[in-house]
């Protein structure tokens, strides 16, 4: 009689427990919040706040500017029309030696040359983040007097160095190894390129370069240069961060230093020529 009573009452605790939960679901059905289930409410999502429609014929439009010419093998190309020219092939007007004096490296028919023991050369301008254009040719010539071929870093060396610290490696690299962060269109002593997408020697080629300047807080780097390489128009190098001041054998490291500095061309010691030079100032 006891064990009957018992699963009497063990039954009546589960109907009503199936009753309870019952009447909830007919309760949300009904609209009736269900406390029980009911959590914090999550919080509204944080809207975008934009200055213009989508299509807004009120923005702004573009500058139009006139787009300028590629260079060719045989004619130097036609910087655009917004861009600041640091060499049309006249003259070295826009350029000093690394103290201030006058460039001493040769200029003629539309290009300049790294002359013997003249000292590297830097723009009379700084800049800080740009788009730069230039056309470079390593020399025809790829022995010594003895008549053994010339390798690696003695092989048309020179560099385009943003802010007269960051250096994109200019080199001869045609049918030529060497270190692979040093050949051309590394990131010298930090990154090969993509791909070795050097000409013969003698062949003019071009670098497309957008460097970003780094950005410090006093003895701290907040933001490191970061630069994307285009070489004979394959991308080679993209969005990558610099380590610090280039420099030779090495890691890099940062030293703070002025927003805008100047673009400096590396005497190594070879003839190598320089044509078409632009330069276009980016924000930050």
């Amino acid at each position: 009689m006891k064990i009957r009573l018992l699963s009497l009452m063990t039954l009546a605790v589960l109907l009503t427990t199936a009753f309870g939960c019952a009447s909830n679901g007919l309760q949300k059905q009904s609209g009736e919040p269900d406390t029980q289930q009911i959590s914090d409410p999550e919080p509204a999502e944080v809207q975008k706040q934009y200055e213009w429609k989508v299509h807004d014929k009120n923005r702004p439009q573009p500058a139009v500017i006139e787009a300028g010419e590629p260079g060719t093998k045989q004619t130097s190309g036609r910087a655009p029309s917004d861009a600041i020219v640091l060499f049309d092939g006249t003259d070295l007007s826009k350029w000093e030696k690394g103290d201030g004096e006058e460039a001493k490296w040769k200029v003629e028919n539309g290009y300049m040359e790294i002359s013997r023991r003249t000292g590297s050369i830097r723009s009379k301008q700084g800049f800080g983040s740009c788009q730069l254009h230039i056309e470079w040719a390593t020399p025809t010539k790829t022995t010594n007097k003895e008549g053994k071929p010339i390798k690696g870093q003695g092989r048309g060396n020179s560099g385009v160095y943003f802010m007269t610290k960051y250096e994109i490696q200019v080199l001869d690299s045609y049918e030529s190894k060497t270190y692979p962060d040093g050949q051309a269109a590394s990131v010298y002593g930090m990154n090969p390129p993509m791909v070795n997408a050097c000409r013969p020697p003698g062949q003019w080629q071009t670098y497309d370069i957008i460097f970003h300047r780094p950005i410090f807080d006093g003895d701290k780097v907040v933001k490191p240069a970061i630069v994307t390489v285009i070489h004979n128009g394959i991308l080679v190098q993209e969005n990558f961060a610099f380590e610090g001041i280039s420099t030779h054998g090495k890691r890099a490291k940062y030293r703070p230093h002025a927003d805008k500095l100047q673009l400096s061309l590396q005497d190594h010691g070879n003839p190598v020529r320089y044509r078409n030079i632009w330069i276009r100032e980016l924000q930050d």
